[in-house]
Formats: C-alpha cells, structure tokens, sequence
C-alpha cells in the first residue's frame, strides 16, 4: 500500500536518456509484484511454461533488465528481508483482498468472463519463494549485485541511496522517501503506458522526485515529512487518522512543528491505534539496515542465462541469445570507448 502522499509531492519526467551512466537501485519486491500482476495471458492467468511453471517475473525482468543495461544504466537490486511486526495488519489486509479476488475470479471463470477473470486475477498476485529463489538466479546470471535486506527493502534502497552507492531509488512507493532517499524514480516502463483495469491502458513517463527540493517546497523537515505520512496513513498504521487527507496533514505538521505529541494527542491518536504513535515515528527511523554489503558488477554468464530461460522455462533460444549477444557487445564497445578516452 505505502503512504499516499502523491499530491502534496513535486515531480519531474525523466527519459532513459537521462539515467544514462546512473546507478539505479531496485525496490525488488514492487517490481516483481508489477510483472505479476500485468504480465498475463488474456484471461488473467500468469505465463506459464510447459511444465505450469510461472514465467512472468522472468519475462519482465529478463526483458527489462536487459534493456536498461544496453541504456548504460548500472543496477542494484534489494530484497526484503523480515517485515515488521507493526506490518502484520497491512499483510493481512492484504491475504483477505486475495482471498476475495480468488472467488470473484473462481465465479468470473464459471461464467467464462474474460474481463472480469482478467481484473480479479492480477489481484490474487502472490511472491513464492521459488520467484523469489529465480528472480534472484536470474539477476545474478545477469552480473548485477543484490543486497538482501534484514527487514524492508525501501528501507535498505534509501540507505544505499544515502550512503551514495546508488544515484536514484526505484520504487511505485513512496515509502523510500520516508526512509531517507534523497532521490525516487517511479514509472520506470520500456513502454510508457501501463494497465490500469481490464484491458485499458493509461499513457507514463518515468518521474524523479527530489526529496530536499520537496521538502522546501513543502517548509518542511524530514521528521516531519514521516509524520505527515503516519496522519494519512502508512503500512505500519492502515487508514491513518480518520477524516485527515494530505492536505490537512500538512496544515497540522506545520501548525506543530516540532511538537508531535501535541499533534497526535489533538488528533487523538489513541481512539484509532492501540500502541503510541511513536512505535510507528521509530520505525521509520531506526528500521534494521544491512551496512555491510557488497556491491559488484560482472560480465553476464550466457550459460546461465540461457540454461534458466531455456532449459529449464522454454523461453525462445534465439530471442534469448540475440538478447544477450546485444547485451555483451554494448558492454564491450562501452569498454572500448571508454579505453579510447583514456588514451
């Protein structure tokens, strides 16, 4: 879900063009979810190989990936580790929305409603570990490093991100910007338009949103930034407090300044939440951080590619090689520039 705060936020567009050179690092888990949840036959159902195995997630991060590196764009990816405890009401929130969706999409396939099996399927959308398990084979396959996360992933972007490993998060959320981030790129499509329900489309740009340049634009800290996110509503409070949209919120964050036990006994934060609203405040900003880590770029392994997309998913031999023999001469020509400029 994250923080919905899009409206009070500033962005700019970006093209790839933009990103060239740039070290992005990946909110995994968002991206997975988007592959799963669009990446789907015309009745719903994920892309399976002959066996039935799921082959979504691979087509779009073999696709997109791929692209983005032949862009000259250096990428990092994060898993998420344990989630929070305080997470656990969104979580289950979000197994019953599944759970609803699976019988909507059950009754929509007894009626043979293409439409409505295609809006309820992408709704039932579930990581397994083995997604997880060949999301990761892939990535790495691919030469491109992966930080696992102790606890949430936007969490361990934004100090990637902090510490300047990292020029951009990627993320549809905006919960890196809570964590720190100084910079979130959203929207980042290869094909500019993305499915909004059904079989509609809705035109994209990818976006950059600088958080200094918001935060001023807002007269506003940091601190007080995740309160005005813990007012409207985050993943470790569903629903915030009621009646209080954005707009209020930002009223009231300015109104108290510093004084967030005053704002939170005003709003009377304890009829909507059993535990103290600083429970939430701390979270954000003392979440568990991987700070050893290794960052490491590598040539791709074709036999590995191929042996996971081929061998193992079906996926076309030739479109596979053609992919990766483009993949390693821009690489080889990038190198090749570059010794020239050295020289």
């Amino acid at each position: 879900m994250g923080t919905q705060i899009k409206c009070l936020l500033k962005s700019n567009e970006l093209s790839l063009n933009d990103l060239n050179n740039k070290t992005l690092v990946i909110d995994s888990y968002n991206l997975l979810y988007q592959f799963l949840t669009t990446i789907r036959s015309r009745d719903g159902s994920l892309l399976m190989d002959s066996k039935g195995n799921v082959t979504s997630h691979l087509v779009g991060l073999f696709s997109r990936t791929t692209k983005l590196m032949q862009n000259n764009i250096k990428l990092i990816f994060v898993f998420d580790g344990n989630p929070p405890k305080l997470k656990e009401i969104e979580r289950q929130r979000r197994k019953e929305i599944k759970i609803h969706a699976e019988k909507k999409y059950e009754k929509a396939v007894e009626e043979e409603n293409i439409e409505e099996m295609k809006k309820y399927a992408s709704r039932t959308t579930r990581l397994t570990e083995n997604i997880i398990k060949e999301s990761k084979k892939l990535i790495s396959a691919l030469g491109l490093p992966i930080v696992q996360a102790p606890s949430e992933g936007e969490a361990q972007a934004a100090y990637l991100a902090k510490k300047k490993d990292a020029d951009y998060c990627v993320s549809q959320d905006f919960d890196s910007l809570l964590f720190g981030s100084p910079m979130l790129v959203r929207n980042l499509s290869l094909i500019g338009k993305r499915k909004k329900s059904g079989l509609s489309y809705t035109n994209i740009r990818p976006e950059l949103i600088n958080l200094s340049e918001n935060l001023n634009n807002l007269g506003i800290d940091q601190n007080q930034l995740i309160v005005l996110a813990m007012l409207v509503g985050t993943d470790y409070n569903i629903g915030g407090i009621k009646g209080i949209g954005p707009k209020n919120a930002i009223k009231l964050v300015k109104k108290y300044g510093s004084d967030f036990d005053g704002l939170f006994k005003d709003v009377k934060w304890d009829d909507f939440f059993d535990y103290p609203w600083k429970k939430v405040y701390e979270l954000f900003k003392n979440i568990p951080i991987e700070k050893e880590y290794l960052i490491e770029w590598k040539e791709p392994n074709k036999e590995e590619v191929i042996n996971l997309l081929v061998n193992e998913h079906d996926f076309a031999m030739e479109r596979v090689k053609t992919v990766l023999d483009k993949l390693l001469k821009n690489k080889e020509s990038k190198q090749q520039k570059d010794l020239g400029e050295f020289f």
